[in-house]
């Protein structure tokens, strides 16, 4: 049967449902090579007329030798408005992209190496791309705004889970999800949206997470995030030599000194506001300077407050280097040392080109798919993103996270934090968890790690090792094994 090739819709022609392209491939798993049957293909999506409205593009492998009790895990990436290629060609794939030792771009052109530590070892594997992004698109630019939502895309992506479990017979496989940064976000959601709908997840890896995004948002009124945000702030000072001597030792315990300065005497300052006294600001001014590298007149014109986009720009402003957000260990090259703001994240720079590259190529000429769209990374989602009614507060999934598992207390959840991550900070996660009202019997089900790296720590190859060992554990714990 000759297969359908993926077209670009139009608003005048319905869209009709593509045979999936599958493909066999050897996949060198622990210490063995074995048959991989891989299945590439866009999921259809149907309103209430039975009408295809939008088709989600997925990756499949599994085990050719693999039962239906095999684990089976859904992976997909944040954003919101990224695809799946991250978690995809970084850590979980029988492939990655080759980077230099410590996570940085190498000289073109670029290579895909065997993934010693595909996560295929212990789980088959799902990866997803959300409306807009990658190869999944909406029938018109009107009915994809429906997908652009907190509520939208989880619907959307637990539909397709839905179907993906019914056209394949996995029903009652052992399911789990991952995702990572916006993907936490989903993953939550979702474990929250499908446990009362059938759905009963082992358990959830949730990489650099965020489910409430009050500890992330610098908007006046919300101390929070100078708060949760300090002690990534003295990771990356420290990793830069920036701090006194005496700090500069060990990075965990100078660190944890940062965050209990930061939940103690600088909260505690920040709530008294204007009542601080003079003598009581030059203190906590002081010790921010010590815990951060800056300047204690810097840290005085920004009234103790310092957001992301502040500090990546004056850290080694006098080197007249930026440093990263997604991961701080890398420096950027601005026009000029001045302004508030920089440029470009060069952690996020330094991953485009060969991700992008590499997963066209490996897409087209090993999965077989062929498509002339563009894969979207980052660019296909058309509108801003809707979190919902603004008189809720601030976006949170975590109250979902913390539903599905007093509904499944069987459900497992290992969170994985890089030290180096100033997008979504290992303090502020470890504030959400404590902050969950999570029931004391449930409260060992969650299991937490960090990696001296950042945001994608699998980057990092000590990182990517030691994130493979603690999910397989992890995978294996969560069935009673």
């Amino acid at each position: 049967m000759e297969e359908k090739k993926p077209v670009e819709s139009t608003e005048s022609e319905p869209l009709v449902e593509e045979t999936p392209v599958v493909r066999e491939i050897k996949v060198k798993i622990g210490s063995k090579t074995q048959d991989v049957v891989v299945t590439s293909g866009r999921m259809p999506l149907r309103n209430e007329k039975g009408e295809i409205e939008a088709q989600m593009f997925y990756m499949a492998y599994r085990l050719k030798s693999g039962t239906a009790k095999r684990p089976l895990m859904f992976s997909f990436n944040g954003g919101p408005g990224s695809p799946s290629l991250w978690l995809h060609l970084g850590a979980l794939g029988p492939q990655r992209v080759k980077m230099l030792d410590t996570g940085e771009m190498p000289t073109p052109p670029f290579e895909l190496v065997e993934n010693a530590l595909t996560w295929l070892e212990f789980t088959d594997l799902v990866f997803i791309d959300p409306i807009g992004t990658g190869f999944s698109r909406a029938k018109t630019p009107e009915i994809a705004e429906k997908f652009w939502s907190l509520k939208g895309d989880i619907e959307s992506v637990a539909e397709f889970i839905r179907l993906y479990l019914t056209r394949n017979e996995r029903w009652n496989s052992p399911l789990y999800l991952v995702g990572e940064s916006y993907g936490t976000t989903r993953a939550a959601g979702l474990a929250g949206y499908l446990t009362p709908r059938g759905v009963a997840f082992n358990g959830l890896a949730l990489v650099s997470s965020i489910l409430n995004f009050q500890t992330a948002r610098f908007v006046k009124g919300n101390d929070l995030p100078y708060i949760l945000f300090l002690p990534t702030f003295t990771a990356t000072a420290w990793y830069h030599n920036c701090l006194e001597p005496s700090l500069q030792k060990d990075l965990k315990s100078t660190v944890k000194r940062a965050e209990q300065f930061a939940i103690g005497d600088y909260a505690a300052a920040l709530a008294q506001g204007d009542r601080l006294s003079a003598k009581e600001r030059s203190s906590i001014i002081r010790k921010l300077a010590r815990f951060t590298g800056l300047s204690p007149y810097y840290i005085d014109l920004r009234e103790m407050r310092l957001n992301i986009h502040m500090f990546v720009k004056e850290l080694l402003r006098d080197e007249r280097r930026t440093v990263g957000r997604l991961d701080s260990r890398f420096k950027g090259i601005d026009l000029n040392a001045a302004g508030e703001r920089n440029e470009h994240d060069p952690s996020m720079t330094a991953l485009m080109p060969p991700y992008v590259s590499l997963f066209c190529h490996y897409v087209r000429s090993v999965l077989g798919y062929e498509s002339d769209l563009e894969y979207a990374v980052f660019g296909g989602i058309k509108k801003p993103w809707d979190f919902g009614n603004a008189a809720e507060g601030h976006p949170d999934t975590s109250e979902a996270l913390r539903m599905a598992m007093s509904m499944n207390p069987h459900m497992k959840v290992f969170i994985a934090s890089g030290l180096y991550d100033l997008a979504t900070p290992h303090f502020a996660t470890e504030y959400t968890l404590a902050h969950m009202d999570l029931d004391p019997s449930l409260r060992s089900n969650v299991e937490t790690r960090e990696y001296e790296a950042g945001h994608m720590m699998y980057i990092h190859e000590p990182s990517l090792k030691a994130l493979f060992k603690d999910v397989q554990g992890f995978v294996r714990t969560s069935q009673g094994s």
